[in-house]
């Protein structure tokens, strides 16, 4: 008996939405991740992408809690001498919060080209409003 590993045609990809008002954002990242790599999907496999499309909104009323927004940083640098920019997490929450939950759940996927297909499944924005009603999105239920 062979062990079954699921086509490409097998996959059926669902849409859910996620409303980030209020949540924590590490407890959004990790399941928004799960949802992304398939892990949530009874055909799983870790070396196929069986993950689900996931678009939040409300980005910018996600909950951070503690001295976070304050004490984290976020560091990059830009390949010149002298180069490293850091920025602040209230600083990057007030000029694009869609940028802090997309890296938190890109940090949460593998570190590979499978992770990055993964993670162009996921779509952020500000607002309530997004482009992808056409799609017929599941609303996702809230856990804190």
């Amino acid at each position: 008996m062979s062990t079954y590993f699921p086509k490409e045609g097998d996959i059926a990809r669902k849409w859910f939405v996620v409303d980030a008002a209020g949540l924590p954002l590490g407890r959004l990242a990790s399941r928004v991740a799960r949802i992304l790599m398939g892990k949530e999907n009874p055909k799983y496999t870790p070396f196929i992408d069986t993950g689900d499309h996931v678009v939040i909104i409300n980005a910018e009323k996600i909950k951070i809690t503690g001295m976070k927004p304050d004490q984290k940083l976020y560091q990059r640098y830009t390949g010149y001498p002298g180069g490293l920019r850091t920025e602040a997490m209230k600083k990057r929450m007030a000029r694009k919060p869609e940028l802090v939950i997309e890296q938190a759940v890109s940090r949460m996927l593998p570190k590979n080209k499978l992770g990055k297909q993964m993670f162009t499944k996921l779509k952020v924005y500000r607002g309530d409003k997004h482009p992808h009603a056409a799609q017929k999105p599941e609303l996702l239920a809230a856990s804190s």
